[in-house]
């Protein structure tokens, strides 16, 4: 019997996002959810609010081009050295993104906020950064422990709807094996959902929270909201020790996507069925 927390396929995942949602999907060497992001291209979902932690690459680029993202809240958005992530520059030359800019400490902090609970945290770093200037939800305040005048900036809680990664495998409870990726827990703890999670496989002989080795490298099943399996769900970006990164694909991804008809080829090809891309 198919337990209630497994889905059939990422497009299920897909259609528990409704437009308008904000989601949380971590960097490209951080369990990138390339298969649940294509999915929501099928869905032909709009109006995400997407949260980057603390940066973010391909699968941020893929929704951003395909016209499912209307606020984007990121350090970066980065292919590293594989070129550059063409639908989000393209983006914002047209000024069809809503975008706050932010720093790495600061969307880590905010996401603790939220992971706790609290409406706010403050933050040392941020201050005399021109960053202050375009973010008027950070507000400046003196700390109020403080016997000389001490400003801290304040930062509100990020608690984004869901968290969206992909791991190598869940065990037979539900429980996934993150390893050492720390980032992946921080985001499905901090969404009020939890977590979207595509996996490699489902191991029915493992138990993680069985053994104290296994149960730190999990993320526990109360935070993973369903689960579907999609092999090579990160492809064409890799995954730990399974699979390394495509480097021809990244290659052909960033030829199609230096234009609007390029990348709706790059969809027709690669996502199916066509979705019009970001005017």
């Amino acid at each position: 019997m198919t337990p209630d927390w497994l889905l059939a396929s990422a497009d299920a995942l897909a259609a528990l996002v409704p437009d308008g949602a904000s989601v949380a999907i971590g960097t490209d060497n951080s369990g990138a959810p390339m298969e649940l992001a294509r999915a929501l291209v099928r869905r032909g979902t709009r109006d995400l609010h997407v949260v980057c932690v603390p940066i973010a690459g391909l699968p941020v680029d893929l929704l951003i081009g395909a016209g499912a993202v209307a606020t984007l809240e990121t350090s970066a958005i980065t292919f590293g050295e594989y070129g550059t992530p063409h639908r989000f520059q393209a983006a914002v030359a047209r000024g069809s993104l809503r975008l706050f800019d932010a720093t790495c400490p600061a969307i880590y902090a905010a996401l603790e906020a939220g992971r706790k609970d609290i409406p706010f945290i403050p933050l040392r770093g941020l201050i005399g950064s021109d960053l202050l200037k375009h973010r008027p939800d950070w507000k400046v305040q003196d700390n109020p422990f403080a016997a000389a005048r001490d400003p801290i900036v304040l930062l509100p809680a990020i608690r984004p709807d869901f968290a969206l990664i992909h791991a190598d495998y869940a065990d037979r409870n539900g429980h996934v094996f993150i390893g050492r990726r720390r980032d992946a827990a921080l985001m499905a703890q901090a969404a009020r959902h939890g977590a979207l999670v595509t996996v490699e496989e489902v191991r029915e002989d493992v138990d993680l929270m069985a053994d104290e080795t296994t149960a730190a490298a999990a993320l526990p099943a109360i935070y993973a909201r369903a689960v579907a399996i999609a092999e090579r769900g990160a492809w064409p970006l890799g995954l730990d020790e399974r699979y390394g990164i495509d480097e021809a694909h990244m290659a052909h991804y960033g030829e199609l996507a230096r234009s609007d008809d390029g990348f709706v080829r790059y969809l027709d090809t690669h996502v199916a069925p066509r979705r019009q891309a970001a005017e």
